[in-house]
């Protein structure tokens, strides 16, 4: 049994109409026509409240249908991704800051009789900003990569 077949069936024993069900996930009616016709599958949050309403296990849900099982797969695989994504964008942007700093302490005194000092090194202020820019841009492009083929 598909998975839009085994919501109808549930939904029915219970004598639901998709609107109460629809009020019971806090989803529109729409949503649930498209879930039992087989148009859509809802996400793993709504999976939960379906197995929870129900009384099913999670299994008896994705087991039904294989093509939710590898939707379900899919969107878990993509939870991770915005994260580590995150972390890789942070690298560019404390890069782009550092490289902010470093040219605004050089012009300011090039242009004032002050001499600020950058304190942590030459190296890490003429290539710790390249650095992390670098790393974060490989990083974010070997992501894309990676979930462009999953």
């Amino acid at each position: 049994m598909i998975f839009g077949e085994k919501l109808k069936t549930e939904r029915t024993k219970n004598g639901w109409s998709q609107e109460e069900l629809a009020e019971k996930l806090f989803v529109s009616r729409q949503s649930v026509s498209k879930w039992e016709n087989g148009q859509n599958y809802p996400g793993i949050e709504i999976i939960i409240k379906i197995s929870d309403l129900f009384e099913l296990t999670i299994d008896e849900l994705l087991r039904s249908d294989e093509e939710l099982t590898k939707t379900v797969i899919k969107e878990s695989k993509q939870l991770a991704y915005p994260k580590t994504k995150f972390l890789f964008d942070v690298f560019v942007l404390v890069g782009l800051v550092m490289l902010v700093i470093k040219l605004g302490v050089f012009f300011f005194n090039k242009v004032t009789a002050m001499d600020m000092i950058l304190y942590g090194g030459s190296f890490f202020w003429n290539f710790g900003s390249l650095i992390l820019m670098v790393v974060g841009g490989i990083g974010t492009s070997m992501l894309k990569e990676k979930y462009k083929q999953d």
